[in-house]
């Protein structure tokens, strides 16, 4: 339970985010005004639906929705647990007061089968040199391993080493780093990010910019195609686009999957990371220049090199089959109500972990309160919108994203409305604070035709799209849009700008690289009273703009010319 100080703090922040009063005293017959309910146990009692006016998105709403969702109270939001409980249940109770219709016929939940496991890593990743001599690599300090198998205990003993580049099989490339050689039952050790990366060259893949080959779900994935045992990646800060403390914070804990289909292949038994100086360590030994074997991998025609070493390394784990929920909500279309419109905004974060320092709670303000804030605060918009809006909006918040995007995953393949009706996606994660801005990043910018609605209601707030500054982080690859993109259907995702309005571009840059340095998967990313949300609601006022136009319009927004994506819209016969 609440306490019930924190009741009325979050309560009396809600209102006046939405300019309520206190509450009437209890011998009083004036009626209370409308609030924002702080809690599950708050929202026990049904407010009434907002009046048919016009919302204003106000930055205070959105401030009252993220201090909520990042608090202590809700324990890090993490599938499966009371975390989850007391978020599905305010997120419910939202939808409702907000006069959202169920979206799962007379339900607000979409369940989700998930598999928990969590793995301890039985001593350390041992490596064992052909002279005899070893090294072990502590975990946490030199490595991070986990399993998705089922099994009590899963374990690789002196595994053959192979050093593969970057583990990519790319045939339309012309580039497979697994060509000529066999790493069935083998433990593959590969680099993060993918070729080009670090020569810039656009040349290879994308240059600078990160492909889904890129990415370490890739990685695995592909390791786990070939036949290899076990695949430990090598962290670069560059590379990876975060510290090793995000790697180890990530893979601590609860690890999430959707269960395997009956006839699927095992998962690896052991998938993991070492860090550049245990990888420099070892190959040193090893006789070979790691920096060297480094540049090579990212030239044409790399091929894998055998090491003379084998690994010994195993996870004992706690297997749990339950269930997590997105949360489903509709405003239905008055003219076209078989067309829809999604919002995606993942609810889900770390949760709790008692080894970390502090009190353990990874509160995700900014990965994703604001996220789910910001969707909330577009659903208040249409429902007090006297014009309802022509075409059906949906709601979605997802779960598991935190854990390989599941959440977002099983919805593609379990769609509550058709695939082919569904015009775009829109989706809104780690949407940082930063304040007003003079443009607005686009995540893979350059993908579809969204961008250009975008582009006129950006210009209406006399501001401009850029695409994103890092674009070698593979953002468009990390979050929930991404499996409405690979089925086809078109997705938008935009961060704040960068260039403040008043302070420029460097101060929006700083911002950003402290956010990634200090508090992202960390205990420290906490929501902050003194936020400037101005150009949070800047942004929500912009989605709000794009949105509507599409509900209310009847175009049917392609990706554009020579996009991966195309191909899979087009087969829908839209």
């Amino acid at each position: 339970m609440f306490p019930s100080r924190l009741i009325l703090l979050s309560l009396a922040l809600a209102l006046a985010a939405c300019g309520g009063e206190a509450p009437a005293p209890a011998d009083s017959t004036a009626a209370a005004p409308e609030s924002k309910p702080a809690s599950t146990e708050a929202a026990g009692t049904r407010l009434p639906a907002p009046p048919a006016t016009v919302a204003a998105i106000r930055a205070e709403d959105l401030g009252a929705q993220i201090q909520i969702l990042a608090s202590d109270e809700f324990a890090g939001r993490q599938p499966g647990g009371p975390g989850e409980r007391k978020t599905v249940g305010y997120l419910t109770e939202e939808f409702k007061r907000l006069g959202l219709k169920p979206g799962n016929g007379d339900s607000y939940a979409q369940s989700v089968d998930m598999v928990e496991i969590v793995s301890e890593a039985r001593g350390p990743v041992t490596i064992t040199y052909a002279d005899g001599s070893s090294d072990s690599l502590a975990i946490g300090e030199d490595a991070v391993i986990q399993t998705l198998r089922e099994d009590p205990v899963a374990e690789v003993s002196a595994s053959d080493m192979i050093f593969v580049g970057f583990g990519v099989n790319a045939p339309e490339l012309d580039w497979n780093d697994y060509a000529g050689i066999d790493v069935k039952g083998k433990t593959v050790v590969l680099l993060v990010n993918d070729p080009g990366f670090e020569t810039g060259n656009d040349a290879l893949f994308r240059g600078k910019a990160m492909t889904y080959y890129g990415r370490w779900t890739y990685k695995y994935e592909e390791a786990l195609r070939q036949g290899a045992a076990a695949a430990l990646i090598v962290h670069d800060d560059a590379g990876a686009a975060y510290g090793w403390e995000v790697v180890r914070n990530g893979f601590s804990g609860a690890e999430f999957d959707l269960p395997a289909a009956a006839d699927a292949p095992q998962p690896l038994a052991i998938r993991g990371w070492i860090s550049s100086a245990a990888a420099v360590r070892i190959f040193s030994k090893l006789g070979h220049d790691f920096p060297a074997l480094r540049k090579a991998a990212n030239q044409p025609g790399f091929k894998a090199v055998e090491l003379d070493a084998r690994a010994s390394m195993a996870v004992a784990s706690r297997v749990r089959h339950a269930k997590s929920d997105n949360v489903v909500g509709v405003i239905p279309g008055s003219e076209h109500p078989q067309e829809y419109i999604i919002f995606t905004a993942h609810w889900d974060h770390l949760g709790r972990n008692f080894q970390t320092p502090g009190d353990g709670i990874f509160n995700g303000a900014i990965d994703n309160a604001v996220g789910v804030a910001t969707m909330l605060e577009l659903a208040e918009a249409f429902a007090r919108s006297p014009t309802p809006p022509k075409r059906s909006l949906m709601f979605l918040a997802v779960t598991l994203e935190e854990s390989g995007l599941l959440g977002s995953k099983y919805y593609v393949q379990n769609p509550l409305v058709p695939l082919k009706d569904t015009v775009a996606t829109i989706n809104m994660d780690a949407i940082q604070v930063i304040g007003k801005t003079r443009d607005v990043v686009v995540i893979g910018f350059g993908n579809s035709e969204l961008e250009d609605i975008l582009k006129r209601k950006a210009a209406e707030q006399g501001r401009i799209i850029v695409p994103e500054p890092t674009p070698e982080n593979g953002f468009y690859y990390r979050s929930d849009h991404f499996n409405f993109a690979r089925a086809g259907v078109p997705a938008l995702y935009i961060k704040n700008g960068i260039d403040h309005v008043e302070k420029g571009e460097a101060y929006g840059r700083q911002l950003a690289s402290d956010y990634v340095a200090t508090r992202y998967h960390k205990p420290s990313d906490e929501y902050d009273p003194s936020w400037d949300l101005s150009g949070n609601q800047q942004d929500t006022e912009l989605l709000y703009a794009v949105s509507r136009e599409l509900a209310d319009g009847s175009a049917w927004p392609n990706w554009y010319e020579g996009t991966e994506f195309r191909a899979e819209r087009e087969a829908m016969g839209r």
